[in-house]
């Protein structure tokens, strides 16, 4: 029960796409990472997925009923992906970014695409 600070954890692990949980809120793991490159599409069936970049800038490639969209995020801006909705995320010079989904959620969804070698696919790592 104390005090974390974001920048000792995300400076505590090199590994690119593979999140650390900094801590837990009821049911809910908030989780910390360091992206750089292209993610996989993929979609979580049963739960939204937050993001909060809190450097660099964050795109998120979306698969909606109207066709593909991308928003892109700015350090400070926080998205939600609606569950069941295919996305990619993506950071072309890099990003780090706090996400807060379900405990046990699995970071390359319940469907996705075929998992390329720099992508962890994990429910998180202990800090």
């Amino acid at each position: 029960m104390n005090p974390i600070a974001l920048d000792d954890a995300l400076a505590s692990f090199d590994a690119l796409w593979s999140p650390r949980i900094v801590t837990r809120v009821n049911d809910y793991d908030v989780r910390v990472t360091k992206v750089k490159g292209d993610y996989v599409w993929h979609v979580h069936d049963d739960t939204d997925e937050f993001f909060l970049v809190l450097d660099g800038e964050l795109h998120i490639g979306l698969r909606e009923a109207g066709g593909e969209r991308t928003v892109v995020l700015a350090k400070g801006d926080v998205f939600t992906v609606p569950r069941g909705v295919f996305h990619k995320p993506s950071a072309p010079h890099g990003a780090r970014i706090l996400l807060f989904e379900p405990t046990g959620t699995l970071t390359v969804g319940d469907r996705h695409e075929e998992v390329p070698a720099h992508v962890d696919a994990t429910v998180g790592h202990a800090l």
